[in-house]
């Protein structure tokens, strides 16, 4: 019985003997379907060498230089706008700006007791006038009793521009030199 066991165990290995090479090739024969190859090919990543997306990568590439330039322009933009800051907060340009404004306050009164002289007493007949050239437009005024016409006219290059004429009843304020209801 031993000895039966022991041929039925090389038995079934002898049948195994004679299948392996069978096996074997049959994985032989079947390795190839599933093994798949392909030349191998290099492909660029760059749009610019492929063609792929190629419009995009120029619109990318345009869209960069321009904010680029755009950035440059406002850094130097800043930079001017900073200097006239600091130009325009000197002692001396404070200075100036007072002085100006002053001035502009002294010449206001200086215009308005002329149009409002009494010196003499204005009529129609022989009304109180004056004219001032300030830097290169024309303040004219005409006090005939009764209002005072201002006549503003705004030149550029020898050109007139605007006219502005502003009429002042002088009853309005507290009196008349002449008769009122002229």
């Amino acid at each position: 019985m031993i000895k039966e066991k022991t041929k039925r165990k090389f038995h079934n290995f002898s049948i195994l003997r004679n299948l392996t090479p069978l096996i074997g090739v049959g994985i032989l024969i079947m390795l190839p379907l599933v093994i798949y190859s392909d030349q191998l090919v290099y492909r660029f990543g760059s749009p610019s060498f492929n063609g792929i997306n190629q419009s995009a990568h120029y619109l990318t590439i345009d869209e960069q230089e321009r904010t680029r330039t755009l950035k440059m322009y406002e850094d130097i933009q800043d930079t001017l706008e900073e200097a006239e800051r600091e130009a325009s907060n000197t002692v001396l340009s404070k200075f100036l700006r007072n002085l100006e404004s002053r001035i502009y306050s002294t010449l206001a009164k200086d215009i308005s007791e002329s149009l409002f002289n009494y010196e003499g007493v204005p009529t129609k007949n022989s009304p109180i006038a004056g004219e001032l050239d300030l830097e290169g437009n024309k303040l004219k005024w005409v006090n005939d009793g009764a209002t005072i016409t201002l006549i503003i006219e705004e030149w550029f290059d020898g050109v007139n521009i605007s006219t502005t004429e502003i009429a002042i009843p002088i009853g309005s304020f507290g009196g008349c030199w002449a008769d009122c209801e002229q």
